[in-house]
């Protein structure tokens, strides 16, 4: 394998399949049972599971609602997914734990940095939940943040689409697709694949980011051997 701990970024969108809200059965054991794929490899798995199919910070603030109770609401849906996505791997025979920003130690362990070490080095794969505990950071920030401090070689981030496009490739088929991006392109592009906190994280760090499409069977392996599937994002060009 070229890399041995990653990071897997999945949006909450994701989860809802084409019903657009909620959790959808079939994608979660689809994705469950890519992530098993990969975990069998003996690669060490990190997932930080977004919110956005039960309710989104920035959407709520624009109705009115203070931002920062609205973001506090969308960390509480990470952690709805982030328990959705546990019980659908340990059904499937791998260890997990999940581990929350905001102490709730009914359901979750508290986030600890090197404890969180220490269950992916016992090969658990380690959910992270409820984004940086804090307001105004979105979990694209909490996966670069956390991909930083567990020292992951690679930040995976699942789409619906085999890369990052110049254009929406869903409603333009002239849309060409970047193999290759440096962080300054995504920045001063305004590509759309992470928030600027996270982009910024990620290349003061040297962290590369790989944009692929998590929907096709066994993609994800494919990435860690080092195949080239999607975009990377990258310094070294």
């Amino acid at each position: 394998m070229k890399y041995n701990r990653i990071l897997l970024k999945l949006s909450g969108e994701a989860l809802a399949g084409d019903q657009g809200y909620g959790i959808t059965g079939e994608i979660l054991n689809k994705i469950s049972k890519e992530i098993k794929t990969l975990h069998e490899t003996g690669c060490e798995i990190a997932v930080v599971v977004g919110g956005g199919n039960i309710h989104r910070g920035v959407a709520g603030a624009t109705t009115g609602m203070d931002r920062a109770t609205s973001d506090y609401m969308g960390m509480i849906a990470t952690v709805i997914n982030s328990l959705a996505l546990q019980d659908a791997l340990e059904r499937s025979g791998v260890y997990t734990r999940v581990m929350s920003a905001i102490a709730m130690q009914e359901v979750a362990e508290p986030y600890i940095r090197r404890r969180a070490v220490r269950h992916l080095e016992k090969k658990r794969v380690v959910i992270f939940a409820a984004g940086t505990g804090n307001p105004y950071f979105t979990t694209d920030t909490t996966a670069a943040l956390r991909a930083n401090e567990i020292h992951a070689q690679l930040i995976m981030k699942a789409t619906k689409v085999d890369g990052i496009y110049d254009k929406d490739p869903m409603k333009h088929k002239d849309a060409k697709k970047f193999d290759t991006l440096s962080y300054m392109d995504v920045l001063n592009k305004e590509i759309k694949v992470m928030d600027s906190t996270a982009i910024t994280l990620c290349m003061d760090n040297d962290m590369d980011i790989v944009v692929f499409n998590m929907f096709e069977a066994g993609n994800i392996a494919k990435v860690v051997r080092g195949e080239k599937i999607g975009t990377i994002v990258t310094k070294k060009l």
